[in-house]
């Protein structure tokens, strides 16, 4: 006689992780950082030697000689600087004021407290020391917590919001001859507008490394689940054995 099939067991409780805010800024800047990566490789196409300073031409000494891009990984498809700039400044100023609204909201609904708050004991080498073999055992969720971030995702969306992305803005207005002659000290706080663009290449280069190791955490950690939670709000708890 074969052995019965065991019970199922009771439904995994969902909770509610992601506010509305979090999502639509997310969903926006998702397309908006999708078309700004593409534009700006195209614009980089135009000249791909960086410098440091505030000249840089042909002849001058680049400290990094970028490879051409590709057709398949710029907007356009083809080379075409003008429309690059005005994709590239268009959704710019999506970013820029879309960051706005999502730092305000924030404050407002304390999401930058509650979630995302770096405790001193958080930064302790025995806590980093555990949430990191936690993360190589592929658990990146607290049982006792789950809706709370981890130490390193805090640390990654810190970064991001408070420094890579208001980087890559001012660094870009830095670029621009009519925000020169209006806020001439932005050149001075970049040293130059070819510092300036280096600098806003070296951001966006860490954005897009953010973006990849994110992409491989959501698979890793779910991605049916992850995802879904990013569009309602409502994130399932993994049990013991998946996690």
């Amino acid at each position: 006689m074969e052995d019965a099939a065991p019970a199922p067991g009771p439904p995994r409780p969902a909770i509610y992780r992601h506010r509305a805010s979090t999502r639509l800024w997310h969903w926006v800047n998702a397309v908006t950082i999708i078309i700004m990566i593409g534009s700006g490789l195209t614009i980089l196409n135009a000249h791909p030697h960086l410098y440091w300073g505030a000249y840089g031409a042909n002849y001058d000494h680049a400290w990094l000689h970028t490879p051409r891009w590709p057709g398949f990984l710029t907007i356009p498809g083809h080379y075409n600087l003008a429309i690059a700039r005005r994709w590239h400044l268009l959704f710019a100023l999506v970013l820029g004021f879309g960051l706005l609204s999502y730092m305000i909201v924030s404050v407002v609904n304390r999401h930058f407290q509650r979630d995302l708050r770096v405790r001193a004991k958080e930064l302790s080498a025995r806590h980093l020391w555990h949430d990191l073999k936690e993360h190589l055992a592929f658990r990146f969720h607290d049982a006792a917590n789950p809706g709370a971030y981890n130490i390193f995702q805090k640390l990654s969306y810190v970064l991001v919001v408070f420094g890579l992305i208001p980087t890559m803005i001012f660094t870009g207005l830095a670029m621009s001859p009519a925000m020169d002659a209006a806020w001439p000290w932005l050149l001075d706080l970049f040293g130059g507008r070819q510092s300036a663009r280096s600098i806003h290449f070296i951001a966006a280069s860490g954005l897009v490394v953010f973006i990849i190791v994110h992409l491989t955490l959501v698979i890793l950690a779910g991605a049916w689940n992850e995802v879904r939670s990013m569009v309602t709000g409502r994130w399932t708890v993994p049990d013991e054995e998946e996690a």
